[in-house]
This record gives C-alpha cells, sequence and structure tokens, in this order.
C-alpha cells in the first residue's frame, strides 16, 4: 500500500473519529446512562488476535446474537432502513455493517446496555440489553469474535478509532 493510501487511510480514521466524537457528544449529555458508560469503556481493547476469547465467543455469538444478526454475521436486509415499527434492524458485523466504524467501549457498552440509551431522539434500536444475561467476560468475548472476522484493512482502521476515542479525541 502507498504512503498516499495509508494517509488518506488515517485521515478517514480520524475523520470518522471527530464524527463519532460529535455525535457522541451531541446525543449523549453529560450525565446520561449513554454518556457514562462511553467515559467507563473508553479505554477498553478488546483483542482481535486472542485464540481463546474468540473460541470462546464464536459459540456465545451463535447463543446470543445470530437470531438477528445472523450466523455468519451477515445482519437483517435492508439494515439501514427502519422497519414500519420505526425500529432498524440487525446491521451485519462483517466488513459490510457498520459496527468496525466504532470504538472497542462503544461496541462494549452498546452490547451490555442495549441500544436505546445511544439512539437520538425519533431512532428506535432493536438491540436488547445484555447486562443481565451475559457476563462482561462473555460481551468482550463476542466482541473478540466479531472483531476477528474482518479483515485487515477494517481492523486497523477500527484499531485507529479505537486509539482515538481512547486519547479522548
Amino acid at each position: 500500500m502507498s504512503r498516499r493510501m495509508i494517509g488518506l487511510f488515517g485521515l478517514a480514521a480520524i475523520a470518522a473519529g471527530l464524527v463519532v466524537g460529535l455525535y457522541v457528544w451531541q446525543t449523549h449529555p453529560p450525565g446520561s446512562q449513554a454518556a457514562a458508560a462511553l467515559q467507563e469503556t473508553a479505554k477498553l481493547r478488546i483483542p482481535a488476535d486472542d485464540p481463546a476469547l474468540i473460541a470462546a465467543g464464536a459459540p456465545l455469538y451463535q447463543q446470543a446474537c445470530a437470531s438477528c444478526h445472523g450466523a455468519n454475521l451477515e445482519g437483517e436486509p435492508n439494515w439501514k432502513t427502519p422497519k414500519a415499527d420505526g425500529v432498524y434492524p440487525a446491521p451485519p458485523h462483517d466488513e459490510s455493517g457498520h459496527t468496525w466504524h466504532h470504538p472497542d467501549g462503544f461496541l462494549f457498552a452498546y452490547t451490555k446496555l442495549g441500544g436505546r440509551p445511544f439512539m437520538p431522539e425519533g431512532r428506535q434500536s432493536g438491540m436488547p440489553a445484555f447486562d443481565e444475561t451475559l457476563s462482561d467476560q462473555d460481551i468482550l468475548a463476542i466482541l473478540a469474535y466479531i472483531k476477528s472476522t474482518w479483515p485487515e484493512e477494517a481492523l486497523a482502521r477500527q484499531t485507529r478509532i479505537t486509539d482515538q476515542a481512547a486519547s479522548g479525541g
């Protein structure tokens, strides 16, 4: 990959981080459950190369996530368009989705608390909270499994986004 392409990817990661930061600031005012969870998990790192964690996460994903997000992480059809009830379909967790556009702390908090605290006014998420049914270690294992399936470029970009979020950027 050329230096120019690497530079462009870096700029894209910075821009994505700024967009995520602005989105979080606008939609999760200080003192909200979402803001507190994001602050608490900002420095979280979820390894995508830990064989034991990934092996633990694969069956947990199938049990807890595959019914909505698909056995192969493919998500529901038309996931970018809300259903008649206003709830967005489950997005894919493979490289075709947007999961890898978010830092690790956000992914963890969103999985643990569900989508409701993180959605801007007027948007609805069907993502349930898993804090009552999965341990923190289970959530980490599932997310490690998901991340382990991403292509190298998507994983590298998501790592930069996570680094930026952890540094407060």
